[in-house]
């Protein structure tokens, strides 16, 4: 593994430990030229997949891209890596196991939004303002009393 502070190749690995969902292997990793440690992470990858985007652009799907978005919505609202980690890699198995190569942007959206929604609906209602790209305020509050709603009818239904 290639160093990333002085990009020496070789480094040792200090110490493994799987996460908390299991899906993944955390390396704890020293160079071998520099002396700097530093952290890498071992998921298994069951396919290459293929992002369709908006004027059928294509581009190799990142799950660093779902990992920052996801993490933008859940700031300050107190929910834990592990959640977030779980929501993430769940979308990935769902993305890898599908059997298909090529997955539209707009579906991977989609998932974040069911699985945001089940965590925290302010992170729901963030990542819905930017995914469905509101231009309005009035967009953004019927947006929120739609979800809204959907809060209070669970509610009772308990």
């Amino acid at each position: 593994m290639r160093c990333p502070f002085c990009a020496f190749d070789d480094s040792q690995v200090k110490d493994s430990r799987p996460t908390e969902d299991g899906t993944t292997i955390r390396r704890r990793r020293q160079c071998e030229g520099c002396g700097a440690r530093f952290t890498t992470f071992e998921r298994i990858q069951l396919r290459e997949i293929t992002v369709v985007k908006s004027e059928d652009r294509r581009e190799t799907f990142d799950r660093s891209k779902i990992d920052l978005s996801v993490s933008l919505a859940c700031r300050k609202r107190g929910i834990a890596q592990e959640q977030m980690d779980q929501l993430v890699s769940g979308i990935q198995r769902q993305l890898e196991t599908s059997g298909e190569n090529e997955i539209p942007s707009k579906r991977i959206g989609e998932m974040v939004m069911d699985g945001l929604k089940g965590l925290d609906s302010v992170a729901y209602i963030r990542f819905a303002s930017v995914y469905k790209d509101f231009t309005e305020a009035k967009d953004f509050e019927e947006f929120a009393g739609s979800v809204k709603d959907v809060a209070i009818t669970d509610t009772s239904e308990k």
